[in-house]
Parts: structure tokens; C-alpha cells; sequence
């Protein structure tokens, strides 16, 4: 009941910090921002950011604030994983600030989508890693930054119904630094293959709120 609450909770708050980031954005610019999303972002990331393809992170229901966050290290160069260079550098440079927000926003408030299903017994390792990580090898739980029900915050992605082809890559990405971020880089050197594949799949079959 205690975790059931907690997710609630959580998702009531994010409902509120998009309605209120919503608020502050012009609706000319929300709409220019919707115009962007359905014509030019959707190539990769499937309208309403629901991508099909499972190298392209799913953006829907993911936190403005992070969305933001990464869209500007994109235009700043400093976000450095392979499909940065190879994509979202490029795409980000014409961005101005006030349309990083609007687009943020926009994504942040689409419905995140159902999770898949997969091999039972690999998905209950991969939860049982995220919720209590795996103390022998030194790794913390996912759960204590990314939440209980992997819902993430403005400053921790959500990690709910995402791509496990993605989550490996960008685990990859922390590795070996070219993602920049310390404490994913200490995680992610922590974890065994057979266990980023485990959280992976457990993490793709997460879904709704």
C-alpha cells in the first residue's frame, strides 16, 4: 500500500510541475512547438513521442526539466554518446531556449504508453536489481534516484516503458564516458552485461502513469 501511495504520489506531481511549466509558455509557442514535434521530431521518436523504433527513446510522459536539460547540452555539444553526434547535435543547434522549453513541455505532457513483456525470470532479476541493487558488486539501487516505479524526476529521467535497446546503449554511453554524468558512470561500471540486459527488460515493461 506504502509503494502503491508513493506512485501516486509521484505521478500527481509530476501532472502538476507540466501543468505549471505549461502555464508560463505562450500558446503561440506551444503550438509552434506541437508543429515541430509532429513534423520534424517524429521521424525518429513516432508521434506523441511514443517511438516505435527502440533505438529512439520514447520522450512521451518523460519530465520537461530533464528534456530540457538534454536538449541544451545537445545545442551545447556536451552530451557526447554516439547518437548525439550523430543526430541530436544537429538537430538542436536552431533551438532557442524558449522552444527547448515549449518542446519539453509538449512531450512531457503525452500519455507515456504501455510497457512490453518479456522473459519472466530475466525481468525478475532486472527488478529485484532495481529496487535493491546489488550490494556484493557495490551497485545502490535504481530505485533510490530514479524512484520506486522508475518515474524519474526533473533531475533523474524516467525510466518507465523505455526501450531496452535504448537503456543498454546509453549504459554503454556512462561506461565509457561519453556521457559525462559521475554517478552513472560508477553504476554502470559496476553492472555485468547479464545485468544492464536484466534491468533493461524489466524497465521496458513498466508503463502508464
Amino acid at each position: 500500500m506504502k509503494t502503491h501511495l508513493t506512485v501516486i504520489g509521484a505521478a500527481a506531481a509530476l501532472l502538476v510541475s507540466t501543468a505549471a511549466l505549461a502555464d508560463g509558455i505562450d500558446p503561440e509557442l506551444q503550438q509552434s512547438a506541437r508543429h515541430v514535434a509532429v513534423t520534424i521530431c517524429a521521424t525518429c521518436h513516432g508521434p506523441q513521442g511514443r517511438s516505435i523504433a527502440p533505438k529512439f527513446p520514447v520522450l512521451a510522459g518523460q519530465h520537461a526539466g530533464y528534456l530540457a536539460a538534454q536538449l541544451k547540452a545537445f545545442k551545447a555539444q556536451t552530451r557526447g554518446d554516439p547518437d548525439a553526434l550523430g543526430y541530436m547535435w544537429g538537430m538542436a543547434a536552431p533551438l532557442g531556449d524558449d522552444m527547448i522549453d515549449a518542446l519539453a513541455a509538449y512531450y512531457s505532457a503525452q500519455a507515456a504508453g504501455h510497457g512490453d513483456h518479456g522473459d519472466a525470470a530475466e525481468i525478475a532479476r532486472g527488478a529485484d536489481i532495481y529496487a535493491n541493487g546489488v550490494a556484493a558488486e557495490g551497485i545502490p539501487p535504481c530505485a533510490s534516484c530514479h524512484g520506486p516505479a522508475a518515474l524519474g524526476t526533473d533531475d533523474f529521467p524516467r525510466l518507465a516503458g523505455q526501450h531496452a535497446q535504448y537503456l543498454l546503449k546509453q549504459l554503454h554511453s556512462f561506461q565509457n564516458n561519453l556521457r559525462n554524468v559521475a554517478v552513472m558512470h560508477g553504476v554502470a561500471q559496476g553492472l555485468q552485461g547479464r545485468e544492464m540486459h536484466a534491468v533493461a527488460a524489466y524497465l521496458e515493461t513498466l508503463g502508464g502513469a
